[in-house]
């Protein structure tokens, strides 16, 4: 069996990631070109705004309030050391609103949405249905990608907000459990600390984590090969490059949103 030296084995892994890089441009850039070129799928984008948005509804719920619920319970201990659990409302909504709701939101989505788009596709392009969509005239590309990707993107801030509400709802039942909280005192302390800042910067990280999703999982499956093996691999490759690219935008628009504070 003949070796490759090891600077030919590095070579190469560059080679594949630059081309891997280059096809992600084109595929983008194709992406908005077709936005603005006419001719679109308004019915094939409100089915998947169905599909992923409204479907998603019972998990988002269930996660945003366990996560108010159990983020209240660990930060009372440490505030009732300094007599500050009349702060609660405000450290949860802060939390919540600003960080946990949008990235709790597209990290389930991410889950969910970006592997079942990937499987979707590849499924279909190991069978060749995406090639018998391009034979009989139908634009695959503006069909199957433009209207998942704007699907995310529009239905991801949507869920987050709805993820931010059940969550102030959990920690709400948490606090007028033990500090007999009525909701109107509690949603004014909740929100008197946040800002027109913050609630952008939530509809900004919302709206990336949403494009991002939806460009992985259909860039994965619209270039899925290898039979039903690529089907598998595109999946979990529309998660696994998802969740890294929501974490770097994570810390990019958090310090772009420190230097307005």
């Amino acid at each position: 069996m003949k070796s490759h030296p090891k600077s030919y084995v590095i070579s190469k892994r560059i080679d594949n990631f630059s081309l891997r890089v280059y096809e992600a441009y084109i595929f983008t850039r194709r992406f908005f070109m077709e936005i603005f070129g006419g001719g679109f799928e308004f019915q094939e984008l409100i089915k998947q705004c169905f599909e992923i948005g409204y479907k998603s509804l019972p998990l988002i719920s269930l996660t945003g309030f366990i996560t108010g619920m159990v983020f209240t319970k660990q930060s009372r201990p440490s505030l009732m050391e300094f007599g500050a659990t009349s702060w609660l409302p405000s450290l949860v909504s802060i939390a919540i609103v600003r960080a946990l709701a949008p990235l709790i939101t597209s990290l389930i989505s991410a889950g969910k949405v970006g592997s079942s788009i990937g499987a979707e596709l590849a499924s279909m392009r190991v069978t060749e249905q995406i090639d018998a969509m391009e034979v009989s005239a139908v634009n695959p590309f503006k069909f199957l990608i433009v209207t998942r990707v704007l699907a995310t993107t529009i239905t991801i801030p949507i869920l987050s907000f709805y993820c931010a509400f059940v969550g102030l709802m959990g920690s709400f039942l948490d606090i007028t459990l033990n500090e007999e909280t009525n909701l109107q005192a509690y949603f004014q302390n909740a929100f008197e600390q946040i800002t027109f800042l913050d609630i952008g910067s939530a509809l900004i990280k919302a709206v990336a984590y949403g494009f991002t999703i939806g460009l992985v999982g259909c860039y994965k499956g619209y270039y899925a090969n290898k039979g039903t093996q690529g089907v598998g691999e595109a999946a979990n490759g529309a998660v696994v490059t998802s969740m890294f690219l929501i974490f770097l935008e994570e810390v990019a628009i958090v310090q772009v949103t420190n230097w307005f504070r």
